[in-house]
């Protein structure tokens, strides 16, 4: 049985994170999709929510000036940094790829024997995304029992 409350804590962040994204989807576009609690991208980052609460939970056991904490603080700013760029870009990247490769090109695609898939373009966050992450890890980090 898993006793690690650290590891507890970040999944059960990452879950919440993950379920949140159906009622703010709802709000956003007024319909329900329960496939957004599957998808990458989105409102609020699960990705950040996950280490920030880890982080928060290690500041909380072993201090914030401590090497493990030092090392958790960095990785988390790696992760968010790359969630609102590099991932964030990949996805504007598909989006573009996917008008080419929209009907319109349709011959030109089969001429080259391209396949017909469309990409995923909801891969990273906005800033704001990444913030609710932020948020929803601070407050699971502080409120959780460790």
């Amino acid at each position: 049985m898993l006793r690690n409350n650290l590891i507890i804590l970040s999944i059960l962040s990452m879950l919440i994170a993950q379920f949140l994204k159906i009622p703010i989807g709802y709000i956003i576009d007024r319909k329900i999709n329960f496939n957004r609690m599957f998808e990458t991208g989105g409102m609020p980052s699960s990705h950040s929510a996950f280490i920030v609460s880890l982080t928060v939970g290690i500041g909380r056991i072993n201090g914030v000036n401590s090497s493990i904490f030092a090392l958790s603080f960095v990785m988390a700013c790696i992760i968010m940094y790359d969630a609102m760029g590099i991932r964030r870009a990949a996805g504007q990247h598909a989006k573009l790829l996917n008008i080419i490769m929209s009907s319109e090109n349709q011959n030109e695609n089969k001429k080259f024997g391209l396949p017909q898939i469309k990409l995923k373009e909801l891969l990273g966050h906005t800033p704001f995304e990444v913030l609710g992450g932020i948020v929803l890890g601070l407050i699971m980090g502080f409120v959780f029992p460790l």
